[in-house]
């Protein structure tokens, strides 16, 4: 296999039940890179479902594990060995608690921070060096347990949102493998606007072409009345 490969894993629980929940969020990324490409998944005998293709004009395989999330670095490494792809060729999308819900963060190396599907890809890999990026959910509120949390769904105002901050973690992914992970933190370490910003812009993306011409019209009716009062 060509050495300039990439290999993207999107960690999660299997089965309908964990689907939609903040731990499979970085399936739900991945799962927006197989769109772009135009790929679709089937399983591999590496004990993952794979897509490949090329994602941003650089040659990559996605994959998610069949397993659990806290056995998945038996299936990244079978990977890896399929390819015969080094672990600095690897991204790793996964959720992460100590960032703001849709916050992204990216790195080389480091540790797991208490995430077992980190912990398990490290142990079967022998090495921390591969690429994490990572989505935020943020911390559960009052005293809920951390492990329920991430195990359930997205509340009604973060699944309104979760179609942009997914596109947003996916332009990561994309500007990590082409313009490297300098430029990927420069341009996605600042956090989202505020959840009503992303609102107005999630309802700007989804009007029509008159639709946002009006509202561009009107708001330079706005501003040139504005300016005959100052």
């Amino acid at each position: 296999m060509a050495d300039d490969r990439w290999i993207i894993v999107g960690l999660g629980n299997p089965g309908p039940e964990y689907a939609g929940t903040r731990h499979n969020v970085g399936q739900m990324v991945l799962a927006l890179l197989a769109e772009r490409m135009g790929a679709r998944f089937k399983s591999n005998r590496t004990r993952n479902d794979i897509a490949e293709g090329r994602l941003a004009g650089q040659p990559a395989t996605l994959a998610r594990p069949h397993s659990y999330m806290n056995l998945s670095g038996g299936p990244v490494a079978a990977l890896l060995g399929f390819y015969k792809v080094s672990p600095e060729r690897t991204v790793v999308l996964h959720d992460e608690l100590d960032v703001p819900f849709g916050g992204v963060r990216l790195k080389l190396g480091g540790g797991d921070n208490g995430h077992n599907g980190l912990r398990s890809i490290s142990a079967s890999l022998g090495t921390r060096d591969y690429y994490r990026v990572r989505f935020g959910i943020g911390r559960p509120p009052g005293r809920m347990d951390a492990a329920n949390f991430v195990l359930r769904d997205f509340s009604a105002a973060e699944r309104k949102e979760l179609p942009f901050v997914l596109d947003r973690c996916a332009d990561a992914v994309e500007t990590l493998i082409t313009k490297g992970l300098t430029e990927a933190q420069n341009l996605y370490h600042l956090d989202p606007p505020a959840l009503s910003a992303r609102s107005e812009r999630l309802e700007y993306v989804r009007s029509t072409p008159r639709d946002r011409h009006r509202q561009t019209a009107s708001g330079a009716g706005l501003r040139r009345a504005h300016r005959r009062h100052e």
